[in-house]
């Protein structure tokens, strides 16, 4: 391993943690993941730290919760003065690149990245902003519906399906250009797919996998409106659920697109893993596997994110690297412990680390250490009316929302949160302790007043930003026809020599 290694950051989108209780469950045809679970240290409870795309997005690039990066929904800007891992890499002095989805929403649009291979594939301004002055009222043009439920099927091509065949053809190139050698730093090259996230629509040759699939109905049966805590119910209203017939059926179909996006994502990871084996690079190239948060399939009756139970919050999370042992690790850990086991993995100051950060290193973890403080996650974003936090704290986890009765699952004995014990007197002294714990956290009052000051603001900005001639934020890559192939400035035989690996063979 050179002193300055490699690294590899592998993100997918809304892959429920749930189906990686040790690497990919054993019914997943996904190959190559689990290849890459044997040689990694395997996170079996990693939680993300807010789950939707954004937020939990911007405190995975920075170590930091959502309230201090005010990323708190889809539409909310990441300021650039938070310095993220691309930042803390590049100022080592390693090359940082991203292929695919991160979800920026701003004019900024690199946020450390020294390169960009495609434009995201969501939209980059304010237009997606909640609005707590209105609670209940559903933004027809942009919010999930059911409709991604009912229309499951098989397509051989989707927006989303093109999106990521691009992410993969570009970053597969990518790998194969740092092999040539041109650029002697370090590199990170984040690699970021929009699958398995709906809707669930599959190619025929990973939908056909799943024919004789034992895992197309939820554990949980659809709980009925009126037992489900409140904030089910608001995202149940979020999401017009209410105005759709989901059958069994519709359930089935969907969740086998879903399984079927997997086996396309291990396909577009296995071209990336084969490209660093074939160029030599493999052995010093960290790996990372990871997403933003989870999807509830149907679980409860909930589907998508926008709650705090496992198959939302919880996320796969796999590390490759010589100075972590492989094997699993029970113990839970965040999406924001991520940065800081980069810096660590890669040899920077973690004492200018640490102060930036609500993470803690991986690195000691994966040897058997305890997370010194508890798994934090917090929400504002659709669906909800007010701020929502979360703690996951050895095998408790305890929600807490100023609206809303507390929620306390005993995970070990409930793994599907079906008992909330916050009511229960024999509990009294633990739910008295977490909630102890949340107020020392969170000033419940002033969150609220913040996200709903952001989202005021947003609305008028984004209004008057429309109104007239609009001058996007998107990202637009730029590629250099004339610095591409042969051209008549380069030298045909150096070029050839140049481009081909390895030489000489």
């Amino acid at each position: 391993m050179p002193s300055r290694p490699n690294i590899l950051i592998i993100m997918v989108d809304q892959l429920n943690g749930t189906l990686f209780p040790d690497g990919p469950a054993d019914w997943l045809h996904a190959p190559n993941l689990k290849k890459l679970a044997e040689r990694s240290a395997r996170f079996a409870n990693c939680y993300t730290s807010s789950p939707l795309c954004a937020p939990a997005r911007a405190s995975f690039m920075s170590g930091q919760l959502p309230r201090r990066t005010r990323v708190y929904d889809n539409a909310a800007e990441f300021a650039s003065d938070i310095p993220t891992y691309a930042h803390h890499l590049r100022r080592a002095g390693y090359y940082t690149c991203l292929s695919g989805k991160m979800h920026f929403v701003g004019p900024d649009q690199m946020h450390g990245f020294e390169e960009r291979l495609t434009t995201d594939i969501y939209p980059a301004d304010f237009g997606w902003t909640p609005d707590y002055r209105k609670p209940g009222e559903r933004i027809e043009w942009w919010y999930h519906n059911m409709g991604s439920v009912t229309g499951a099927g098989v397509a051989e091509i989707t927006n989303q399906l093109e999106y990521d065949d691009e992410v993969a053809f570009n970053a597969t190139a990518k790998i194969y250009d740092l092999a040539r050698g041109n650029d002697p730093r370090p590199w990170c090259l984040t690699a970021s797919f929009t699958h398995p996230h709906d809707p669930y629509v599959a190619r025929r040759k990973y939908w056909d996998l799943y024919e004789d699939c034992q895992h197309l109905l939820p554990q949980v049966p659809a709980i009925a409106f009126d037992d489900q805590d409140a904030h089910s119910q608001r995202i149940f209203k979020a999401n017009d659920w209410l105005n759709y017939d989901i059958t069994d059926e519709d359930i089935r179909r969907s969740r086998r697109a879903y399984f079927a996006n997997i086996s396309y994502l291990d396909d577009k990871i296995g071209e990336m893993l084969e490209a660093l084996e074939t160029t030599r690079q493999g052995q010093d190239t960290i790996i990372i596997f990871c997403s933003d948060h989870g999807d509830m399939l149907g679980e409860r009756g909930l589907w998508f994110k926008m709650c705090f139970y496992e198959g939302s919050s919880r996320v796969p999370l796999m590390i490759s690297a010589p100075a972590m042992q492989a094997g699993l690790v029970p113990a839970p850990v965040s999406n924001v412990d991520i940065l800081p086991t980069l810096c660590d993995l890669a040899g920077i100051d973690m004492s200018e680390i640490m102060p930036w950060t609500d993470g803690e290193t991986l690195v000691p973890m994966a040897g058997g250490k305890q997370r010194s403080r508890p798994v934090m996650s917090e929400y504002a974003a659709e669906a909800s009316y007010a701020p929502m936090v979360s703690l996951r704290e050895g095998r408790y986890k305890f929600n807490h929302c100023e609206l809303d009765p507390p929620q306390f699952f005993d995970l070990e004995a409930d793994p599907h949160e079906l008992t909330n014990l916050a009511g229960k007197p024999e509990h009294a002294d633990l739910v008295a302790r977490f909630m102890a714990k949340v107020r020392a956290q969170w000033n419940m009052q002033a969150y609220d007043a913040e996200v709903r000051q952001s989202q005021a603001r947003r609305w008028v900005v984004y209004e008057a930003l429309r109104n007239g001639a609009y001058f996007p934020w998107d990202f637009q890559p730029l590629q250099k026809a004339s610095e591409r192939y042969m051209r008549n400035h380069m030298n045909l035989d150096t070029l050839e020599g140049s481009k081909r690996f390895p030489r000489g063979e």
